[in-house]
């Protein structure tokens, strides 16, 4: 709806964050058909969300769990860190218990199923816009279970990772390259080398595809790559220079 239309009232101002074109386009018509909420933005990654966050005004993110590169756990978290006043909502297709304790241990405040991604999603927005916080039932009745089960809590949160660490876990379980993965992450190769034998040594694997099944066995990727069929650098944009082996480590 034009801004025009909207009347006096001020919307919610709402970005999408999803790496799949047609679910963001159809989350922005129903969005946008709403007097009292408008979408501002759309993110395809992670990275693209924390770019956003910083050049605009947001009330709401929606977003998506499993975007390749740098997941919605882990903006959730960074995010919080520089935008602590929005409100984030996390989008998955599944009511996994890990995801759902995952997301608000990271700081969101609401986590809506995609199947439920209609008067769901719109009843989330505004009660989380009112400092409440929302799960769709079918979430509700996952967390309830966890909680009756005594389960344990997200696949990240029992671990001894650290936040790179995590990182370069997800990247490599992608299956990208060290190479490819320190121009993702503007660290040094010899440095995405040390993580990955940090990693197998704190897991106590010993290759690649032994990181890989682990990360598909606690829901750090889904069962296939997220970059879709495609290798990771058919579907990046063109990276620039690695940096050398002597550059600092940068968290971002």
């Amino acid at each position: 709806m034009p801004p025009s239309a909207r009347g006096t009232a001020v919307a919610l101002r709402v970005l999408l964050a999803d790496d799949h074109q047609l679910v963001r386009d159809a989350l922005r018509l129903m969005l946008d058909s709403e007097p009292d909420i408008q979408v501002v933005a759309q993110a395809s990654s992670g990275t693209e969300v924390l770019r956003l966050a910083r050049q605009i005004t947001a009330d709401i993110v929606c977003m998506d769990i499993a975007m390749p590169g740098l997941n919605g756990i882990e903006t959730t978290e960074q995010l919080m860190a520089v935008c602590p006043n929005v409100k984030v909502i996390g989008l998955s297709a599944y009511a996994d218990q890990r995801f759902i304790l995952d997301m608000l241990q990271a700081g969101a405040v609401g986590y809506v199923t995609k199947a439920d991604a209609g008067d769901e999603l719109l009843r989330a927005i505004r009660v989380v816009h009112q400092g409440q916080t929302y799960l769709c039932p079918a979430a509700a009745a996952a967390v309830t279970g966890a909680m009756r089960n005594n389960a344990p809590q997200g696949r990240f949160r029992n671990s001894q990772l650290g936040a790179r660490e995590r990182q370069v876990l997800q990247l490599v379980a992608e299956g990208h390259t060290s190479s490819r993965i320190a121009q993702m992450l503007h660290i040094a190769p010899s440095t995405v080398e040390v993580h990955r034998r940090n990693l197998m040594r704190k897991l106590d694997l010993h290759n690649v595809a032994e990181l890989t099944t682990y990360a598909l066995t606690r829901g750090v990727i889904g069962g296939q790559s997220a970059s879709g069929g495609l290798s990771p650098e058919d579907k990046s944009q063109p990276p620039g220079p690695a940096p050398s082996s002597s550059s600092r480590d940068v968290e971002h």
